[in-house]
């Protein structure tokens, strides 16, 4: 599987690991009302949907960033990926 990093273009897949669903990076407030369960929710609830699904992927043995790869659970087709803090900074605005 070919993942198309913004910067290095096609890299194999086996350079980067698996972080789970890109949901995390919208980590709860822990001083927000209800912080307890929130956070309970947030590292034990995980959504396993069939079909496109938004992943972070860490790029460990190249350049170390850390990528949103959009990719279709049912067929492993890819079809997009941004760099992750890109992908913040554009929730932030």
């Amino acid at each position: 599987m070919l993942i198309p990093h913004p910067l290095l273009g096609l890299r194999d897949a086996q350079e980067f690991t698996y972080l789970g669903d890109a949901a995390l990076m919208n980590r709860p407030d822990p001083d927000a009302p209800g912080a307890e369960a929130a956070f309970c929710d947030y590292v034990f609830l995980r959504d396993n949907p069939a079909g496109v699904h938004r992943e972070l992927w860490f790029h460990e043995q190249g350049d170390r960033s850390w990528l949103v790869v959009t990719r279709d659970t049912l067929t492993h087709e890819i079809l997009g990926a941004e760099l992750a803090s890109d992908v913040k900074a554009g929730a932030a605005q």
